[in-house]
């Protein structure tokens, strides 16, 4: 969606980049064809790691946040507006020439726009296919200052970020989970899908722990979770969850796994960590997971373990043990 509307700006919409310098893209979503940014000048700053993946096998240089300065600048809108504002004032610590920001009408790109008019100059907008583009000089850096934004301390006590799920507050899924872990669970534990850490936090007060495996495919969320989970047995894996291999099969794996891929409800996706969860654990392992009650996980689950019992659940969520992978379903 954003190819289009760069196109109409660069080809006579008083857009243009400077001659020369790196183009730094923020968050782009894994299929966008930048057409309207030349490949070797791109430098893509996606934290979400299956899309980081993407962009790298197409062949474009990627990291997770920026690493120097750059000429110019896209930024992507997400769906949280603080998480938004934050990219935007990062991007003027580090950009000399014009940023163009990008985003559906239904990411809030109105909002944004209308926020940043009252700041500073705004060339544009371009509107096609239910979004906006506009842009501005990177120059108005101290103009926001007050969106600037990152990892900090909440008020619960943990550090979260914005655009990080469950921010502001304990998940209470999670919550749900961890007053139904027992007190002995395994001696290697994986949490799939950690977040900033919180299932991981109460894992390791467990008597008998040797290793504590937090998989998160979010970057500032893993970065979160290492203020977090400080525990020396705790180990950090920065990858898609549905794809990560333990060195050896493990004894235990917790989880409260995600159910979006976007804004649309997809228990697919669900589906995905059950089976990750059932290839790394040993003969003998065991899961211990949430999920909002009406998701169809209950088939699926007996599909992948000899023994799946339902051990609680309140009006919203419902909590599963499963033991015993069969190995030839997973």
């Amino acid at each position: 969606m954003i190819d289009a509307r760069l196109s109409l700006a660069l080809n006579g919409g008083g857009l243009a980049w400077p001659d020369a310098g790196r183009i730094a893209v923020c968050q782009p979503a894994a299929t966008a064809a930048l057409s309207g940014v030349p490949k070797d000048r791109a430098h893509i700053l996606q934290g979400f790691k299956p899309d980081h993946d993407a962009w790298k096998i197409r062949g474009y240089e990627t990291a997770a946040a920026p690493e120097c300065r750059y000429a110019a600048a896209i930024v992507c809108l997400p769906r949280s507006k603080t998480e938004a504002r934050a990219l935007i004032a990062e991007m003027m610590q580090c950009v000399d020439g014009p940023i163009v920001i990008d985003g559906q009408k239904n990411e809030g790109i109105d909002s944004i726009l209308r926020d940043m008019r009252k700041r500073c100059l705004v060339a544009g907008p371009v509107s096609k296919s239910h979004g906006k583009l506009f842009w501005v000089d990177g120059a108005a850096t101290e103009k926001f200052a007050d969106w600037e934004a990152g990892p900090s301390l909440s008020t619960g006590g943990f550090w979260t970020a914005p655009g990080v799920f469950s921010a502001d507050a304990i998940d209470p899924a999670s919550a749900l989970l961890v007053d139904a872990l027992p007190k002995k669970i395994g001696e290697t534990v994986v949490d799939l899908g950690a977040g900033w850490g919180f299932l991981s936090a109460h894992v390791l007060t467990r008597p008998g722990i040797d290793e504590m495996h937090l998989v998160e495919a979010g970057h500032m969320a893993l970065d979160c979770a290492r203020h977090n989970v400080t525990d020396p047995r705790a180990r950090f894996h920065w990858a898609d969850a549905t794809e990560w291999k333990p060195a050896q099969k493990v004894d235990t794996v917790v989880m409260n796994p995600p159910f979006h891929t976007s804004r649309a409800a997809d228990p697919s996706l669900g589906q995905e960590f059950m089976r990750a969860a059932a290839r790394i654990l040993h003969a003998q392992g065991q899961l211990w997971m949430v999920a909002n009650r009406h998701l169809p996980y209950e088939a699926t689950l007996q599909t992948l373990f000899t023994k799946v019992v339902e051990i609680g659940a309140d009006p919203r969520f419902k909590l599963f043990h499963a033991s015993r992978p069969l190995r030839k379903r997973a």
